[in-house]
């Protein structure tokens, strides 16, 4: 049984939002749902109608973010999450977490951190409104694995958001979010930044306390790699010859 491809454009939001909480990264994200939309038109006969059509994409979806996206070493280790929490003697100042999780970018850069599978469960449950037993259903793992996903990745978030607090107390003032100026840093390096990014991007180089090396360590290896552009570094001229000859006998026979 197939579904109408119209039908496809009513969840192409929610399997942005879901592969941008899981990877943030944008392109990334457009990128996956553009193969997700593909994949599902390419198997829409494989479409079974027991199940809502967006449980199905978003499994899709899922699959394809495992595929592509691993877990990173800025990721909470659940181990680490569950035993602050079972530590009667720590807490978290609330009204700090709450208010870094009213800004996005904040959150965003939080959920990152939650291990991957709770980070999941959280996007579907909390974000896009599905239900305990659909989660579980989606992931095809029991009730009570979903309870502790969400459980676990709710704990985590809160931790990640408090924990960000030292982190923005090193970086208070500095223009730009790192992460946005390392994204210009290769433009930057090229020469094809708009003025007014690239003044950005100067003034937070010169007073955040992270980016600088990374910046010095790219500019470094980028006049390294332009040393193997070796002028006696030369292609052998009997391949070159017959490479030469093979191209013109298909040309001619086109």
């Amino acid at each position: 049984m197939s579904f109408d491809p119209a039908e496809l454009v009513e969840h192409l939001d929610a399997l942005h939002r879901y592969a941008l909480g899981m990877t943030r990264d944008p392109d990334l994200a457009d990128d996956l749902v553009h193969d997700v939309t593909v994949r599902a038109l390419e198997r829409q006969d494989q479409y079974r109608s027991e199940a809502p059509l967006r449980h199905w994409l978003m499994r899709m979806m899922h699959n394809h973010v495992i595929d592509k996206a691993r877990k990173t070493q800025r990721e909470l280790l659940v181990e680490e999450v569950e035993e602050r929490w079972r530590d009667d003697r720590y807490t978290v100042d609330a009204e700090t977490v709450i208010g870094r999780a009213a800004t996005r970018e904040e959150l965003q850069d939080a959920l990152a951190r939650v291990p991957f599978p709770a980070r999941a469960a959280v996007l579907l449950h909390d974000v896009e409104g599905y239900r305990v037993r659909e989660v579980a259903d989606l992931y095809e793992i029991s009730l009570p694995a979903a309870k502790q996903r969400l459980r676990r990745g709710r704990m985590a978030l809160v931790s990640a958001l408090a924990d960000g607090e030292n982190r923005r107390t090193l970086t208070k003032g500095v223009p730009m979010r790192c992460w946005n100026a390392r994204q210009h840093v290769s433009d930057y390096i090229n020469g094809d930044l708009e003025a007014d990014t690239a003044a950005g991007l100067e003034a937070h180089l010169a007073a955040c306390p992270t980016c600088p090396p990374l910046y010095a360590a790219l500019v470094g290896i980028n006049d390294q790699l332009g040393t193997l552009r070796d002028p006696d570094t030369v292609i052998d001229p009997k391949v070159a010859s017959e490479l030469r000859s093979l191209l013109r006998s298909q040309r001619n026979a086109s």
